[in-house]
Order: C-alpha cells, then structure tokens, then sequence
C-alpha cells in the first residue's frame, strides 16, 4: 500500500481551474503533496498547491516534463495532450482517468460513435467533417430542421452547442468536424455522477435534475435529489453504471442524460472529472465529490454518496454588460439566510456569462431549498467595479 499522507507521494493535476482548486481542499485535508499545471499565471488553483508551474496543457513536452514530476496524474479539464499522458503511462507513471479514456470522450463525435458500438440510447446523429457538408446536407434535405448543432471539439458551458432552427443559423457557427444531431422532446435534463476506483469498486451519487433559463441556455439550478419517479431514478443510475463500465473510467465521471416524455433515459454526454453538476455534494452530501475523486485515483476506498440533506447549486455567472474588476454584489444579504453558502473560485475579472462561482442552499426540505435558491439567485449579482 503506498502511503500518500504526510510523505513524498506527489500528485499531478492538469488544469487550475475553479475544478481544481476545490480539489485541493481534499489534498489539504488528507495533506497529499500536489502540483498544478495551467495556462494562467492567476489560476485559481495557484493558492492552494505545493507546486504551481504555467504552461500550455496541449503542449506535449510540458505536459509530459510535468507529468514526470508526479506519480499520480489526474486533470480537472478534458484539453490535455493525450499523447503526452500515454507516454507518462508506458514510464509507469499511473493517469486517471487513462488516456484511452479521454481519447473516446474528448472528441464528441468519437463519444457518440463509442454509444452506438456499445449499444448505450442516445439521441440520433450524423457527423461532418466540417460546416461545409453539414451545410450541404441540410439544402439538400439529409438534414431536416430543426436539429442540435455541437462542434466535436472545444465546447465547454454552452459554448459549441447550438439549436438551429432556421437555414441562417448555419451562419453563426464555427467551422471544424461537427455533429447535427436529432433534437429530443424531453421533460428532464438529468445527471449521474460515477465513481470508480482501479480495484473495480464503483458508486454513483443520486440524480440530480438540470433546471435551465429559458433564454440562455444555461443551467440555473441543479437540484439534489431530482423530482422524478424512483423508478425512473434508479434506471438512470444503472444506466450510468453501464456507461462507466464501458468507459472502463477511474476517478468521477459526470454522465448527463435527458429524460424522454415517455420515460426513456438517454445519454447526453459524460466528462471524466469532477463537474458543476455535483458542487451541491460539498454541504448535502456524506463524500464530496471532490474527495471521492481523490479516493478513486488513489485507489482508496469510495466514500458514502448518499445526500445528509436536500441540496441546490446555482451558478454564479458574469453578469450581461459588465466585465473587468469582479464585484459580488449583496452577498451579506445571501449569506444571512440560513442554509446557503457561497463558493468564490477566485478569478479576479468578471465577463458576459464567465463562471465565477456557486452558491450551495441545504434543507431536508427540497421544496423550500428551491425557494431560498430563487431568493438567492435573485438577490447576488456579479458585476464589474464601476
């Protein structure tokens, strides 16, 4: 057994961001040596490792020189160089999730052609290799509108995803390999969180539901546990776990999932690392998921995932018109009301819709948490100073 508590046992991790930086309490907590690598010179990883160095996460040679510094490699972000990370496994250097994992899961079109060899329901697709044949097939009608436009690679928090409703939408989107993909009357969209560690043991957190803006296109509230049935809740974990074991992932793995009209569950997309959709785990849940990423890249016994408490997330997100110097507007007011409580990620310049934060709100009671979150999301406000 290796002993990675208060001894020279050095965790990588690939990325700074807010991810990351929560991460870190774990290591904090269980004083497991880590390092950080990460583009930015102010990521927010940067205050809580023992070792910070910038670079760029898709540069092979940083990636692998970094690597080499640690004995465990895990990331926070799927853009890493994944050559880099096969290398580091071929020296004996453990990456979790593996490299053969990210390499079916960063690219979107290979993920969705990975469902289909494995028999795992999701919504009908067809791929291209760029905008020009997507465009081709719909004035041709291969492609009937409207449909889900998703760019296979570098999509991120609703960036790389849009609806397209009407031919002139065609217009507004970036060019590169593509998925158009059939669009799904559901009435849930849902979220499991899997964990598995190397021995095989694996857990996955309640379901959680997605409760998105109208306009934006953005999650407002993921909500802990989700108003479905338990038969529909239990299908979907299952569900969940045939994904992971297809996947053959170690560490978290975020599997999210519509909920047809007719009960159906079907795999939107998964990402192999701790995700937005389980930040409600911090305050409701016996293991974070944090800490359950730890414990499953380690190889150390999964921790409880069952809810102490009804939990809501709300983002906290970069107010319409304002960027620069970041300002939380009301957050006394919020932090007055029982049960929430405010996570600032640390980035010092607000933008249009930038993650800057989540706010978790606790109570047994998941109708009146759902209450205080509108008050909450209501009340804060993050703008730039004037």
């Amino acid at each position: 057994m290796v002993n990675y508590f208060s001894s020279d046992f050095k965790l990588g991790i690939l990325g700074g961001g807010q991810l990351g930086k929560m991460m870190l309490y774990e290591t904090r907590k269980y004083d497991i040596q880590t390092l950080v690598l990460d583009p930015s010179e102010e990521a927010p990883s940067k205050i809580s490792c023992n070792y910070f160095e910038q670079g760029e996460l898709m540069d092979y040679n940083t990636v692998l020189n970094f690597g080499r510094k640690a004995n465990v490699v895990t990331f926070e972000i799927e853009g890493v160089n994944i050559e880099a990370l096969k290398q580091l496994e071929s020296e004996g250097i453990k990456t979790f999730p593996s490299a053969a994992t990210l390499e079916k899961i960063q690219n979107k079109a290979v993920q969705k052609k990975f469902y289909l060899e494995k028999s795992i329901p999701t919504a009908n697709f067809e791929v291209f290799e760029d905008l020009q044949k997507l465009k081709d097939a719909v004035k041709n009608n291969k492609i009937s509108l409207p449909f889900v436009w998703k760019s296979a690679t570098g999509g991120y928090d609703g960036k790389g995803v849009s609806v397209i409703k009407i031919i002139e939408d065609l217009n507004e989107l970036s060019d590169g390999e593509c998925i158009a993909e059939r669009l799904v009357p559901f009435k849930n969209e849902l979220a499991v969180i899997v964990a598995r560690n190397p021995s095989g043991e694996m857990k996955t957190y309640p379901v959680v539901e997605m409760e998105f803006h109208p306009t934006a296109n953005q999650v407002e509230y993921v909500i802990c546990p989700a108003r479905i049935d338990e038969k529909v809740a239990e299908k979907a974990r299952k569900l969940a776990e045939k994904v992971s074991e297809a996947f053959g992932h170690v560490g978290l793995l975020a599997v999210e999932m519509f909920q047809t009209e007719d009960d159906q569950i079907l795999i939107n997309e998964v990402a192999p690392r701790p995700h937005n959709s389980g930040h409600y785990s911090i305050e409701a849940s016996y293991t974070n998921q944090f800490e359950q990423h730890i414990r499953a890249i380690l190889d150390l016994p999964l921790g409880n995932t069952e809810s102490k408490v009804g939990g809501i997330m709300v983002n906290l997100v970069g107010a319409k018109d304002h960027e620069g110097e970041v300002v939380y507007e009301n957050i006394e007011q919020i932090m007055k009301m029982d049960g929430v409580t405010p996570h600032i990620y640390g980035k010092k310049i607000t933008r249009p819709f930038r993650k800057m934060g989540h706010v978790t709100i606790v109570d047994k009671d998941i109708s009146k948490a759902r209450e205080v979150a509108e008050k909450v999301k209501n009340s804060i406000k993050v703008i730039s100073k004037k």
